[in-house]
């Protein structure tokens, strides 16, 4: 469990980093699941259901930027969702009722991890309250130099930033006008094997890898069960029957509590939707660089 500095520092700044979390067995076999979902990539030219592709990803050279929803694609992932490690300290911190929202695995390769442009998870799915967090599992030792997860301290006490373009929702927010000073983001490093929490209205985002070591993040997004999502976001429910198989531990209900948090719809959806990566593609005021395209590397090598 948690102690009262933790979760108060969690309460006051939006985020929280636990060193050594999870036993080395453990990440130990993550990895060896993570290599073989790249492998998987081997032979493929663009994403589909399980993988995203970096955009400078080759058949003979595969570069993988996502495992999309591990937990349902590898006992492994799903285990470590459902074990003490992970969902002590969240019911320390949401209550005793649990449901996950998603999960992926982020990946940032040596030299050419791709950037994710700063946003609040929460602008992609509000829900009728802000016990709505994310947990990250580091497969790797996380340095500044290798892509850590930036976040700003505190930012999940104030408003809920625009994060359109052209008038689309682009899942990405502008630093300079949000008056947020680059300087002021805290680098979430720690060995392998730590976990970081963050407030899902935490403005958070990751900067290119440019070390010469992977960075691999295990992503699950949980909530409060009663918190629920609002018409207009991206949250999928289905039938009750199939929103309340995500329930992780506690008791279900239909009695959403509301509390009076900011919120600002993501509509209207992007022309084109995909990941994140693909989402953020129409945010001209970017923080970060972009990897180029595979056909500018050919050209550079010819």
């Amino acid at each position: 469990m948690l102690t009262a500095k933790q979760i108060d520092f969690y309460r006051t700044q939006g985020y929280l980093v636990l060193e050594r979390q999870i036993p080395e067995d453990l990440i130990a076999a993550a990895r060896a699941e993570l290599a073989h979902f790249i492998e998987l990539a081997r032979g493929i030219d663009e994403s589909n259901d399980v993988l995203d592709l970096e955009d400078s990803h080759r058949p003979d050279q595969p570069r993988v930027r996502r495992v999309k929803l591990p937990h349902a694609v590898s006992p492994v992932f799903g285990d470590l969702m459902r074990s003490k490690w992970i969902l002590d300290p969240v019911r320390a911190l949401i209550g005793g009722s649990v449901r996950l929202h998603t999960s992926k695995l982020n990946l940032k390769s040596a030299g050419y991890g791709a950037a994710v442009e700063w946003h609040q998870d929460w602008a992609f799915y509000p829900h009728t309250n802000d016990d709505v967090l994310a947990v990250g599992v580091m497969l790797d030792d996380v340095g500044p130099e290798n892509g850590p997860l930036l976040v700003y301290p505190g930012s999940h006490r104030g408003e809920i930033f625009d994060h359109h373009a052209e008038g689309y929702f682009c899942g990405a927010m502008s630093l300079e006008k949000s008056g947020l000073d680059p300087a002021d983001a805290v680098p979430l490093t720690a060995p392998a094997g730590s976990i970081s929490i963050h407030h899902g209205r935490t403005v958070h985002g990751s900067d290119l890898n440019r070390s010469t070591r992977d960075r691999a993040l295990l992503l699950y997004e949980m909530t409060a069960v009663d918190a629920w999502p609002l018409q207009g976001s991206f949250s999928e429910m289905g039938t009750l029957e199939d929103y309340d198989t995500r329930i992780l531990c506690g008791d279900a209900t239909i009695a959403p509590r509301l509390e009076p948090v900011p919120v600002r719809l993501p509509i209207p959806k992007p022309p084109q939707l995909g990941s994140i990566y693909q989402v953020q593609k129409a945010m001209s005021d970017r923080s970060f660089d972009v990897i180029e395209a595979p056909q500018r590397e050919v050209n550079a090598q010819t």
